[in-house]
């Protein structure tokens, strides 16, 4: 979870959303999709990229490597954070934060832990089958309490849950 910080006059998510559309367009290039680019901490910064393949096989040691010299080359050029800040690339792994509306289509039919910005049926925390998104883009989770759907621009955090199904799935790609 990220720590939220004002910097050069602007949020850390802010930041982040600046860094990501700086970087995709290279990830892509060398082969790459953003899972997510997150800034943390006060004292000292970590950018912390995720990414994986674009042909979907598992990231390797050398893809985050290569990741990494690409990133700091383009960000040493662009210099989005004024300062010193530690550059973290990995893989999202097995039980991944789900980021872009794709992931909830992709990853649906295994289980999820979600966290609503604000109350959606009185509650902020879900978990359930993740079912897709509705036509008008909300995710849509079956808990134990029923069918919910919690509007894209509403979702403050989402990740998949480690099952044996999920494994199985992942270790099956």
């Amino acid at each position: 979870m990220a720590h939220f910080f004002v910097f050069m006059g602007c949020s850390d998510v802010d930041l982040a959303e600046r860094i990501s559309a700086l970087i995709s367009p290279s990830l892509e290039a060398l082969g790459y999709e953003l899972v997510r680019a997150m800034v943390q901490g006060r004292q000292n910064l970590t950018l912390q990229i995720m990414a994986e393949r674009r042909d979907r096989q598992p990231m390797s040691v050398e893809d985050c490597a290569e990741i990494s010299r690409a990133l700091s080359a383009l960000l040493d050029v662009e210099d989005p954070i004024a300062g010193a800040y530690t550059l973290e690339v990995s893989s999202p792994g097995i039980d991944r934060p789900l980021t872009r509306p794709a992931d909830y289509e992709r990853f649906a039919g295994f289980d999820a832990r979600l966290e609503a910005a604000r109350p959606v049926d009185g509650r902020k925390r879900f978990r359930g089958k993740l079912l897709g998104l509705d036509p008008g883009g909300a995710v849509r989770l079956l808990t134990d309490d029923g069918e919910v759907a919690v509007p894209m621009t509403e979702v403050k955090s989402a990740k998949l849950i480690l099952t044996d199904e999920l494994i199985a799935h992942t270790t099956n790609q």
